[in-house]
């Protein structure tokens, strides 16, 4: 069932999907809420969570989850290293403050309590080296002994190759919409042990790879398919439906 297969493309790609399907499909506000929900169900959250949000789309996609957990009676806080906020972030940024939240900038410490924390810091486009605050936020969340949930891409990690000075190292990765090229590198490895997928409606502007069942994979299609890695769980999660209520 190879149309059922997840789709694996370049950074560009994901990038010029998300444009086509937010201009014909859907609002990026509702892609926002959706692949927060998607975050939401790919783990059970507990204890002392902590939200790591840097700026762009990756950090709304932590101020969404904020919104949901709270609906959810689930308490947390928001850790923020950036105030850049695009419209849909910062629409979700003041939900959260609204619903009471706790909204802090980054200090040294700020993950010392936490049990869980959600990994919004950088997203697929990131390239170069880490800098201040981020490299010591990252450090930091390394060093933690809390459950690690990156959003989208582990921070840090080139989408296209997998390559890192230094990453986030998370206990599961939710990517968003499709696998990304260097997520399925041999280097991704060394930052993620589980690696799911929320389809969140996303339609690919352009088919690269599929990625099938490491046994059903054949040197003959190389070019056309790509073994999954042992990390990757091949069944999304479905938030493809998912609604934003109260849209303002």
């Amino acid at each position: 069932m190879e149309e059922h297969y997840p789709d694996c493309i370049s950074v560009e790609n994901m990038r010029e999907s998300d444009r086509l399907t937010i201009e014909r499909y859907v609002s990026g506000r509702t892609l926002m809420y959706r692949a927060a929900l998607g975050v939401y169900r790919a783990v059970t959250w507990h204890g002392n969570i902590a939200i790591a949000v840097g700026g762009g789309n990756n950090g709304g996609d932590g101020y969404a989850l904020a919104c949901i957990l709270k609906q959810n009676r689930q308490d947390c806080r928001i850790v923020r290293l950036s105030d850049k906020l695009t419209d849909d972030s910062a629409f979700f940024a003041r939900k959260a403050a609204a619903l009471g939240v706790p909204i802090e900038p980054y200090c040294e410490g700020a993950f010392a309590q936490a049990d869980m924390i959600a990994d919004c810091l950088l997203g697929t486009g990131f390239q170069g080296e880490l800098r201040e605050p981020f490299l010591s936020a990252v450090k930091e969340i390394n060093a933690s002994k809390a459950q690690v949930v990156s959003v989208d891409i582990n921070s840090g990690m080139n989408g296209d190759t997998g390559e890192a000075q230094i990453a986030v190292i998370s206990d599961v990765t939710v990517t968003i919409g499709c696998v990304k090229r260097g997520m399925i590198s041999q280097n991704a490895s060394l930052y993620m042990k589980k690696l799911v997928i929320a389809d969140i409606g996303i339609v690919t502007a352009k088919q690269e790879y599929k990625i099938c069942p490491a046994e059903e994979y054949s040197k003959e299609r190389d070019g056309e398919l790509i073994p999954a890695p042992s990390y990757l769980q091949l069944e999304p999660i479905d938030v493809s439906k998912a609604e934003l209520s109260e849209e303002e």
